[in-house]
């Protein structure tokens, strides 16, 4: 594997990380801003912060589903340039042209996604009831 290849899968793999440790500060953000509202929800005895807190969980939500899109957009860009001939490699960082199989709204109900913000939406709904 000549140079240029392994610094091409480099500069990918370093979007990729990326990607993930955005994703993982999302669902930090998401678990303090969304518990937060729900506690002063409790304190006030309001739906008004609950109904906040449900807008706040869906956007959070959305936008981690988008970068995980992006990152498999870019583990198959990975894929790709991993099985092209070394005379082939053009440092092109375009996850555009390669073929994709989950958008967004897919991978808001994949396995990493679903179940910690689909978690919190239960706790909305059950928030609900005693409201």
């Amino acid at each position: 594997m000549s140079e240029a290849k392994l610094k091409h899968l480099e500069f990918i793999q370093g979007v990729i990380n990326r990607m993930a440790t955005t994703s993982f500060v999302l669902k930090g953000w998401a678990i303090t801003i969304v518990g937060g509202l729900l506690a002063l929800t409790f304190k006030e005895i309001s739906r008004r912060y609950l109904c906040i807190s449900a807008v706040v969980l869906i956007m959070f939500w959305l936008l981690d589903a988008i970068y995980l899109a992006q990152e498999r957009r870019f583990i198959r860009l990975y894929d790709k340039v991993r099985r092209l001939k070394d005379e082939e490699v053009d440092f092109s960082m375009d996850a555009n042209g390669v073929a994709v199989r989950y958008g967004a709204l897919r991978c808001a109900f994949s396995k990493t996604i679903w179940p910690f913000y689909g978690g919190l939406l239960a706790v909305h709904v059950l928030a609900l009831r005693f409201i």
